[in-house]
């Protein structure tokens, strides 16, 4: 992977389609997605390439989905060991992530920060005492339960949502202690509730959009949004276009849902976590079952592209935004969480 520290922000802002105040704010942040599935279905080549896409674009530290509710314990050890390996014999490209000084580090040497998470918590098979080996295997964080029911609680596409079980409290509990940022994102609404209500620590929604501007059931509403705030949370900005509304991944719809955030929780509150499918041909659609009304064929799902990342930091500019909020819209918030959180 090409290491492109320079300087010459103008060659920056030429690269990336951006001005210079642009470039100089978006390579000075640390870029942070927290939300990019990592598709064991794709190529490694194409895995390569779309990692090398996001250097290009600015990004420093990305999230990558290791498992969810559709992994055993079996199936979950084994892809974190297949990744572990893989990004540590790539050490001039990578830094996998323990740490907030890793991420630091990774910045200076102008490697790619990897951090790794699970959509779902199927992977501990009703065992919480898995969490604190998952932590020291580099899962960072963990949302509650995807789109249905599982014994922790209900999903945002469930019938019925009766909030968190008796397991849940417990897993929330350890979590907790263990220092794995609890997640949201997916989750239903009483359940999300009663998270945060149990929580200790900050919250996030990691890649979830205000229902106030697309009523989709992955969004969620603003006590849900205001409430993950009060836990000193942060909501990341999804990129997927269902989500976003009328299948539109463009910059200035993303930037719509950023701004509605802000204006109700504060630029402290508000990160990205994009859900770029980089390979939905070969990513087996049952994964997002059951689709919502509205929904149109996985196929012709819009995404928000890593190159727009840039585009983002000079729109939210352009909005009169401070250079420090932009910072931590597009992942100082995010790591804020990681220096509260993890231990």
């Amino acid at each position: 992977m090409e290491n492109t520290m320079s300087d010459d922000f103008h060659e920056l802002a030429s690269k990336w389609g951006v001005s210079v105040d642009a470039s100089r704010t978006h390579w000075d942040a640390y870029v942070w997605d927290n939300t990019l599935p990592w598709s064991k279905e794709a190529k490694p080549e194409i895995r390569v390439k779309h990692l090398s896409r996001m250097k290009e674009a600015g990004h420093d530290v990305l999230s990558l989905t290791l498992g969810g509710d559709r992994t055993s314990l079996s199936q979950a050890i084994h892809k974190i060991a297949v990744e572990r390996n893989y990004f540590q014999s790539h050490d001039e490209d990578f830094v996998l992530v323990e740490s907030v000084a890793d991420i630091k580090r990774a910045k200076q040497e102008n490697k790619l920060a990897i951090v790794f998470h699970f959509q779902g918590t199927n992977p501990i098979e009703s065992n919480v005492q898995m969490v604190e080996v998952y932590y020291r295997l580099g899962i960072r964080h963990m949302l509650m339960a995807y789109n249905l029911r599982n014994p922790i609680g209900d999903g945002c596409k469930e019938r019925m949502d009766s909030g968190l079980s008796h397991l849940g409290i417990s897993l929330v509990q350890e979590m907790n202690r263990v220092g794995m940022v609890v997640d949201c994102s997916h989750t239903g609404y009483n359940t999300t509730m009663d998270v945060m209500d149990v929580s200790t620590a900050p919250v996030v929604f990691s890649h979830s959009n205000p229902k106030a501007l697309n009523d989709h059931p992955r969004n969620i509403l603003d006590d849900q949004i205001k409430k993950c705030a009060g836990t000193g949370g942060v909501v990341g900005v999804n990129g997927v276009g269902l989500f976003l509304g009328k299948n539109d991944s463009s910059t200035e719809n993303q930037i719509r849902h950023v701004d509605y955030l802000v204006q109700m929780i504060g630029a402290d509150h508000v990160g990205f976590g994009n859900d770029h499918v980089y390979a939905p041909e070969e990513t087996s659609p049952s994964a997002w079952n059951p689709p919502a009304p509205g929904d149109v064929p996985w196929s012709e799902i819009s995404y928000t592209q890593p190159e727009q990342m840039p585009k983002f930091t000079e729109g939210l500019l352009k909005k009169g935004y401070s250079d420090s909020d932009v910072s931590n819209i597009l992942g100082g918030n995010w790591l804020r969480i990681a220096g509260q959180v993890w231990k």
